[in-house]
């Protein structure tokens, strides 16, 4: 990179409740396992790895006035993330109950909080003029009055010449009034790179239809697919890139942490570069990188005072 780039993440900062049964649950009763607090959150994830990868990173969000709240936005400073955090009164800070089966699946229950309480008024147009790029996960633009927030994003980022990158993050909250409305939402964002996940892509397109009307939602679109790689699609192209199978026993936050590998090689390029396929395929090799080395990291658990 000839400069780190800068971009702006918004959305979800939350405390992660992660249960991991060493062997199937027995109903009415309990197994062994582990249970951690780590920080969670799709956007501040995201945000956490472009600091990590080496990108001047700000995460725009809301907590609560709680301890939980504090010891987040510390962690986040300490990898290097610039944190704007709006802090309603009377509001706890966002939980999701993240329970992973012995294969690594995941399953998830969502206690928002404080995270769908940020507001249009908090956010201030001088925050985008010298951005190489803004991201956000679709939940930014779902809730209320979070959802006008991430809006009203979009359209500071527009005016400054600022590009978009969405990320469709879950198929529930997503598809929860339909498919229709959920095309409308990422048509209207009109993001210039789309992520997705096999699933939530032909979740969002309907069952058996063809991966490239992604590319109705906006210029570029890149399909993670886990161990079988990932698929780029652009100006009507179609390739994949391969990615090397690792055994992992959990796998939070990989997704984020690829977005964030692709963004920093997308964002430091020219303008004109960035629907380039060749550009395309480097972001998305750095994206298994990332993911690659969350999936290897170490769990730092959270440390609440």
């Amino acid at each position: 990179m000839a400069r780190p780039p800068r971009l702006l993440v918004l959305g979800d900062l939350m405390l992660d409740v992660v249960v991991a049964p060493a062997r199937a649950l027995v109903r009415g009763t309990d197994v062994p396992g582990r249970v951690q607090l780590r920080q969670g959150g799709s956007a501040a994830s995201t945000a956490r790895w472009l600091a990590r990868l080496g990108a001047r990173s700000t995460l725009v969000t809301a907590v609560g006035r709680d301890r939980e709240g504090r010891a987040l936005i510390g962690a986040l400073r300490r990898d290097g993330v610039r944190v704007r955090a709006s802090r309603p009164p009377g509001v706890p800070t966002g939980r999701i109950g993240v329970l992973v089966d012995p294969d690594g699946e995941r399953s998830f229950v969502a206690d928002r909080g404080a995270a769908d309480r940020l507001r249009p008024a908090a956010l201030r147009a001088s925050w985008f003029g010298a951005l190489d790029g803004i991201h956000m996960p679709a939940y930014s633009l779902l809730g209320h009055p979070l959802g006008l927030a991430g809006r009203r994003a979009i359209a500071l980022a527009r005016a400054a010449g600022v590009p978009l990158s969405l990320d469709l993050s879950s198929v529930g909250p997503l598809m929860a009034r339909g498919r229709r409305q959920a095309s409308e939402l990422i048509r209207g964002a009109a993001p210039d790179l789309l992520f997705a996940t096999a699933a939530e892509a032909q979740a969002l397109l309907g069952r058996g239809r063809p991966l490239e009307e992604l590319l109705s939602f906006g210029p570029a679109a890149i399909v993670k697919r886990g161990p079988a790689g990932a698929l780029v699609l652009v100006e009507r192209r179609r390739f994949e890139v391969a990615a090397g199978r690792i055994e992992a026993s959990d796998t939070t936050g990989a997704g984020d942490a690829f977005d964030a590998g692709a963004l920093v090689v997308w964002a430091s390029a020219p303008a004109s570069d960035r629907r380039r396929p060749a550009l395309l395929r480097r972001a998305a090799l750095a994206g298994h990188r990332a993911a690659r080395r969350q999936l290897r990291a170490v769990r730092d658990q959270l440390v609440i005072r």
